[in-house]
């Protein structure tokens, strides 16, 4: 359901967005607000509070984003209080930006390594990617996990490579609990 909830009203600002050629300026504006909820979570409980009204809830985000965003996302923003979805607000920003990345052919790729990468490496590793997909950018994400041992694992959405030794280690594992002796 929450996925439902998000693509409905994510695919609904993304297609205003692209309409009013603003798809740039809302990209900035929606991390930016999806940065003042990451950084004031007592914001996202105070929208979420079942005895703060409606109109409270509106007004304080008014107040908060006025003269900061455009007026049509302030508008969003009330639609998202109104019908009661403040809860799925950050699933619903973060489709938007998922969104507009895919249609301006970003691609956003998360790296897992053993170890911190050079940035040499982490270059290399950006151009083969762009190479092998039918991206025009790339987004980069790293992170390092020592159990891996060796190798990378390399997500791009719901894609999965998969080349540390841990993983190649418990797959021989399996191989080898499957001999009869």
């Amino acid at each position: 359901m929450a996925k439902l909830i998000s693509k409905t009203y994510g695919e609904a600002l993304f297609e205003l967005a692209v309409e009013e050629e603003k798809t740039d300026a809302m990209l900035e504006e929606i991390e930016g607000i999806k940065q003042v909820l990451l950084d004031n979570p007592e914001y996202l409980k105070f929208l979420n509070h079942p005895r703060i009204s409606v109109e409270e809830k509106v007004i304080t985000t008014e107040n908060i984003f006025a003269g900061k965003i455009d007026k049509q996302l302030i508008g969003f923003l009330g639609i998202i209080i109104n019908k009661r979805r403040c809860d799925n607000l950050m699933e619903i920003l973060q489709y938007f930006l998922d969104r507009v990345k895919e249609f301006k052919g970003i691609g956003v790729a998360y790296i897992t390594t053993p170890y911190e990468l050079k940035e040499d490496k982490k270059e290399a590793i950006c151009k083969k990617l762009l190479a092998t997909t039918s991206y025009k950018e790339m987004e980069m994400h790293y992170d390092v996990k020592e159990e891996l041992l060796g190798g990378m694992q390399i997500r791009i959405g719901d894609r999965v490579v998969d080349s540390s030794i841990q993983t190649k280690l418990n797959q021989l594992q399996k191989d080898l609990l499957k001999v009869q002796i």
